[in-house]
């Protein structure tokens, strides 16, 4: 069995991540997805489970905050924040998190800890990245777990956004230009506090900028 396994979308979803995720069995998001459209999109590609991130409004009340399920013969757990994994992980073969942006591995006793960082807008220098993970039976009883971690190129020549976020930038600019904070600017819309930050320093430090070359700085 094939898993793609991305978090923290944050309302984009790229084409170099659609065509990764082609012939997987199912996709895992780990929360932060902005959108429905997202998970629909994804849907179409192969079945979803996914997780409610903290930065997931209203729209995703009925996302659970965490998921306890088997895939392939594999037990599996998945929640946005490290910090609201369960004791007793060793039960599990594999665990999965988002929320950091940073793509990381490590086995804890028995079980695989993944957070496949984030393949949504780009913050500063931070790598985009997902992660494929193939489930293979083994006869000792737990199965024998390969992951591949998928970096994307960030200036990559094809580039699908689904949702509104060129017009959330440009709500940015036209708030910011008015002189409200960008803390201000997310919470009163339900949208990423450092998402909206990210955006609003790049209005401020390059002047005459619009959405779209904010969003090429972003490496949309």
């Amino acid at each position: 069995m094939k898993l793609g396994i991305l978090s923290d979308t944050h309302g984009l979803l790229r084409q170099e991540v659609l065509d990764r995720l082609a012939g997987c069995d199912a996709i895992l998001h780990g929360g932060d997805i902005n959108n429905q459209g997202i998970l629909d999109t994804l849907a179409s590609v192969a079945p979803v489970y996914a997780v409610r991130g903290n930065n997931d409004k209203e729209w995703a009340a009925s996302l659970p905050d965490t998921l306890d399920l088997e895939l392939g013969g594999a037990r599996l757990f998945m929640t946005h924040k490290k910090k609201d994994l369960p004791d007793g992980l060793d039960r599990y073969d594999l665990a999965v998190v988002g929320h950091t942006h940073r793509y990381e591995l490590q086995r804890v006793g028995g079980t695989l800890l993944l957070n496949p960082g984030s393949c949504g807008p780009r913050r500063f220098n931070q790598a985009i990245t997902m992660a494929l993970a193939e489930f293979t039976p083994s006869p000792a009883g737990r199965p024998q777990i390969a992951i591949t971690r998928i970096d994307i190129e960030h200036q990559g020549p094809r580039r699908r956004i689904t949702g509104d976020l060129k017009s959330q930038i440009e709500t940015v600019i036209r708030e910011t230009a008015k002189g409200r904070p960008a803390v201000d600017i997310a919470s009163r819309r339900g949208w990423d506090v450092a998402l909206v930050e990210q955006i609003a320093r790049l209005y401020v430090t390059h002047p005459g900028v619009d959405a779209d070359g904010i969003m090429a700085k972003m490496g949309l």
